[in-house]
């Protein structure tokens, strides 16, 4: 069984997403025929490398809300996420854009190490509160997982892995994915959002015994994020 999951590095819900479905895979009495495809999603990819202001800042102006509001947001994923054995600093989150980060990916993906990768990125921006658009930031979190030095900084220097993350990008739009995280399962059932974990092992056995066209199933009003709200 082949899952591609589309999500953002700086997705808050795509962490805890991620987590969610590991817990339901480890669940999975096939869990070791499953493939991972991790797919790259730009939430805002418009959004400059240097923001210049902090996480409860640009939710407040992104959404319309005073900074109570947004800090409330933000202890309320932060809690959630703690309950998935995540730890978020959201106070302290460089928000930047992802693109790059999403080119590491490609790049890790191709060599076999894109869980490695994409666990690493998801937990150097929400926990360890890094650059995640930063070329030596990238070059340390790569060289973590294995990759080349001189490779991940020729990727900086050049526009290598671009036309993944964009075929990636096209695809989504071809399924109609506005939001992340999005789980496709065998190009045949699409689920939206972070589901509890107990959704995804529904799913799996779903999956594992029939075949059906795309369908979205789950939970349609469960949390995600898209480029005009993120329910934190």
């Amino acid at each position: 069984m082949q899952v591609e999951i589309w999500s953002d590095v700086v997705c808050p819900w795509c962490y805890i997403g991620k987590r969610r479905f590991e817990t339901a895979l480890g669940q999975f009495v096939g869990r070791d025929a499953v493939r991972i495809v991790w797919r790259s999603f730009e939430l805002d990819p418009s959004a400059p490398k240097k923001a210049g202001e902090d996480m409860a800042t640009r939710l407040s102006k992104k959404y319309r809300m005073n900074r109570e509001q947004a800090l409330e947001s933000m202890r309320r994923v932060t809690d959630l996420a703690m309950a998935e054995g995540l730890e978020y600093h959201m106070d302290t989150v460089k928000p930047t854009n992802s693109f790059d980060a999403h080119r590491l990916l490609q790049l890790a993906s191709r060599k076999g190490r894109g869980n490695q990768m994409k666990e690493r990125l998801l937990k150097s921006y929400f926990t360890d509160s890094l650059d995640i658009s930063d070329e030596e930031v990238l070059v340390s979190l790569g060289a973590e997982v294995g990759i080349e030095v001189d490779e991940i900084r020729s990727m900086c220097a050049s526009d290598l892995m671009a036309d993944d993350v964009r075929n990636d990008e096209a695809l989504a739009a071809k399924y109609g994915i506005n939001g992340v995280p999005f789980f496709v399962f065998d190009s045949k059932y699409g689920v939206s959002g972070a589901q509890e974990a107990e959704t995804f092992l529904e799913v799996l056995n779903k999956v594992a015994d029939e075949s059906s066209p795309l369908n979205v199933l789950g939970d349609a009003s469960a949390e995600s994020c898209t480029d005009e709200s993120c329910s934190i």
